[in-house]
């Protein structure tokens, strides 16, 4: 494969939009490395926030006294992230991947400076949409700026430290969150973001070295505006829907033919302008639909899993709630291992398509052997369980962005790796919510069954708050949540399937950076020439 000489000259060349080619600039290993180092730092703080922040919460709004707004100061941060996401992505492949994640990165500092100033919950909630549109972009920036600096065929080498970042961060979020409200201040728990992202700045600025894109080209403003608008509804949908309001409900009904309407018209735009922000010609290439089908469910299935296992954990098994984030230590450790050897196998042998049928089996697996939990299963056959569910989740969550990015030329880098990520982020959405409204139905058919209102109870269900109940009273709780179990994960075995028949339809296509995609260039020059 021919390639470019790495920049010697300490100013970035520019390129024109329309000239980017699908060449890499052949980069020392130090480079990347160092690169690396900043990229996984940001990586960090992206998955970090909610974790440590939740673990915060009841002391915010305690201290400013706003506990009927409580869940608005999630809700905007999601709302923010999801709606920048593919917008990010589209502005570094137009003007530059750098400077638009220097941008993010610093909107980023910016909100959380100014949420840990907050005085009042309005405040609050107003800087955590703009931390969350900063987020939009992080890991967004991080997954191009990787895409642009290394071959697809070498990414394995590093996509373990970014599956070891988010086992790190679910482990030790809550644990970090609970230190710093206890012996510091909630307002450190936004802090703590600036230190980290100085070195973040600093690395990016001073090491990554990427050609400056001069274009003409303009923002589609109108499909933006239409995009948010539909991915808004949707996120609202998924939020308020059997909790704010019922589902056949005049606002979730309103919502729903929203956001249907804009996408609509979003699919209308962009097949009309020059720069859309998703072309929709992306999808008429089957790896990368496939792979956003898999990507959604994989979401669908991770988001499940994380919000529901820790209450039966801790209700029906005894867990201790000191550090929630350990309770899923077996998850994350099958991901981590799985993803490490995964990575080293596709940079070995160039090969992945059969990575995703077996991750998507497995994870099919795990979730059916879950959806066995009962309150005699043992702490030790749950965590095996889950192992095998986050096994499977490790053969696809680098793989599924990793096919996405080689299955697009390199001007779509940022819209590859945004959308990518949006199908992740909307697919967790769609899980909690529909899986959250089977559990509670579950669960309270349950308790009514016995006797007892489930309503409020349900609700607001905590270990704390189920300690002086009646042994039988309990029993019947327990009976119930592993029924709410019992039905999500089987559900959740059903809509594995579904990505288990789209991993199938994926075509190996040869990597770039290996001697196949080599030989196929050489032999498409033959042929031209010819």
């Amino acid at each position: 494969m021919t390639t470019q000489q790495s920049e010697a000259a300490p100013e970035e060349p520019s390129v024109d939009l329309g000239k980017q080619t699908d060449e890499f600039v052949q980069r020392p290993q130090r480079e990347i490395r160092l690169v690396m180092v900043g990229l996984v730092i940001t990586m960090l703080l992206a998955m970090l926030d909610n974790l440590i922040v939740g673990t915060a919460m009841p002391t915010i709004v305690g201290e400013l006294h706003g506990s009927e707004h409580m869940s608005w100061v999630v809700t905007a941060y999601t709302l923010a992230t999801a709606a920048s996401t593919p917008i990010w992505g589209k502005v570094g492949d137009l003007y530059g991947r750098k400077g638009s994640f220097l941008v993010s990165i610093a909107i980023f500092l910016l909100g959380s400076a100014l949420s840990g100033l907050s005085q009042t919950m309005t405040q609050l909630i107003a800087f955590r949409a703009v931390q969350g549109l900063g987020a939009g972009g992080l890991m967004v920036g991080v997954m191009s700026i990787m895409g642009a600096l290394v071959l697809p065929r070498d990414r394995g080498k590093y996509q373990g430290m970014f599956a070891a970042v988010m086992a790190l961060a679910t482990v030790g979020g809550p644990l970090i969150g609970g230190f710093i409200t206890d012996h510091l201040s909630w307002r450190w728990t936004f802090y703590v973001n600036l230190p980290l992202g100085a070195i973040a700045l600093v690395f990016v600025v001073v090491v990554l070295k990427l050609p400056k894109i001069r274009s003409n080209a303009k923002i589609d403003y109108f499909g933006s505006a239409l995009l948010t608008i539909g991915i808004v509804s949707m996120v609202l949908i998924t939020t308020w829907g059997g909790h704010e309001y019922a589902w056949g409900s005049k606002q979730i009904l309103g919502l729903g033919a929203l956001g249907v309407a804009s996408l609509i018209g979003f699919c209308y735009v962009e097949q009309r302008v020059a720069e859309p922000v998703i072309p929709l010609s992306l999808f008429r290439n089957r790896n990368f639909t496939m792979v956003s089908i898999i990507g959604f469910i994989v979401g669908f299935a991770m988001f499940g899993a994380v919000t529901f296992l820790p209450t039966y954990q801790q209700i029906v098994q005894g867990a201790s709630a000191t550090n929630s984030g350990l309770l899923l230590m077996p998850m994350m450790f099958g991901m981590l291992v799985i993803s490490l050897v995964v990575g080293q196998a596709i940079t070995k042998t160039g090969k992945y398509r059969i990575y995703p049928i077996i991750g998507t089996a497995v994870m099919a697996g795990g979730s059916l052997l879950l959806s066995t939990l009962s309150v005699d299963t043992t702490s030790f056959a749950s965590s095996c369980y889950m192992v095998v569910l986050g096994a499977g989740m490790g053969f696809l969550m680098q793989v599924t962005m990793l096919v996405a990015q080689n299955s697009v030329e390199m001007k779509d880098m940022g819209v590859a790796s945004s959308s990518a990520t949006l199908f992740r982020t909307i697919g967790g959405s769609f899980g909690v919510a529909l899986f959250g409204t089977l559990y509670v139905n579950r669960l309270t058919d349950t308790l009514e069954a016995a006797g007892m209102h489930g309503g409020q109870s349900t609700a607001s269900m905590t270990p704390a708050s189920l300690k002086g109940l009646q042994p039988e009273q309990l029993s019947v709780i327990q009976h119930g949540i592993s029924n709410g179990m019992h039905t999500v994960f089987l559900w959740g075995t059903v809509i594995s399937l579904i990505a288990v028949a789209a991993s199938l339809f994926l075509r190996e296509v040869a990597l770039r950076g290996g001697p196949a995609a080599a030989e196929a260039k050489a032999d498409a020059a033959l042929e031209g020439a010819v």
